[in-house]
């Protein structure tokens, strides 16, 4: 799975489905994806929030994309965005701090400063499941899609594989079942709660899930999905 910034909860019923998580550090960051970047609500309405870079070559790994210099100032901005936005949620003051202290992480490197985001997240849900970069497994490091994920499962002896839905159309079952391995594909339920009384935005990032609700609450909404 590609390192999201802060990403929505789907990202997170995908770690606690599996026994291990497997996540790609050597991979080519993407501005049109979510590396980056994910929504919030602010206002009542969904508004993104950006994590600056410095300027490198798009054919760049994660793993060597750094946050800009001018983050140490659009880090309290941003911070005080998140505070203002949601100070009145019924979980800020358990929430806050949290996301506070993973924006004062002090390594820059891109892919460590969301891995860090990713694990303090797991840490307050209480999900255990461990997560494995790709770089640490000795597999072909030219492999690509699908033959590498195939490469991966075999590596870690698995016979069962999770994609998010979002792969249904880029990975073959058959090519997989061939493998020795079941192919399965998370899709989440349509997850809903009352967000101060404005009208519901779906699918934003973690962050606005736990400001409005309870670690219990959130802890069933981690099994809220069929797999396909």
């Amino acid at each position: 799975m590609q390192p999201y910034f802060f990403p929505y909860i789907g990202y997170f019923q995908l770690i606690n489905a599996v026994d291990e998580f497997i996540i790609y550090d050597k991979i080519e960051f993407t501005k049109k994806g979510w590396i980056n970047r994910n929504r919030i609500l602010v206002n009542g309405k969904d508004e993104y929030i950006t994590l600056p870079l410095k300027k490198a070559s798009d054919f760049l790994f994660v793993n060597d994309r750094y946050l800009a210099d001018s983050w140490e100032t659009e880090k309290n901005k941003l911070i005080n965005k998140i505070k203002e936005s949601y100070r009145k949620a019924s979980y800020f003051k358990d929430v806050f701090p949290l996301i506070e202290n993973c924006l004062h992480f002090k390594n820059k490197n891109l892919f460590d400063f969301i891995l860090n985001t990713i694990k303090s997240i797991n840490n307050y849900l209480e999900i255990k499941t461990p997560i494995i970069k790709v770089s640490d497994l000795p597999i072909n490091k030219d492999l690509k899609a699908e033959k590498k994920v195939i490469e991966i499962c075999k590596n870690r002896n698995a016979t069962e594989y999770i994609n998010p839905i979002g792969g249904v159309n880029i990975y073959n079952k058959e090519t997989f079942f061939q493998n020795g391995i079941k192919l399965h594909f998370l899709k989440s339920n349509n997850i809903n709660y009352s967000q101060l009384q404005n009208e519901f935005a779906p699918w934003l990032s973690i962050i606005d899930v736990m400001m409005f609700n309870s670690k219990k609450e959130i802890k069933e909404m981690l099994n809220q999905y069929d797999l396909i």
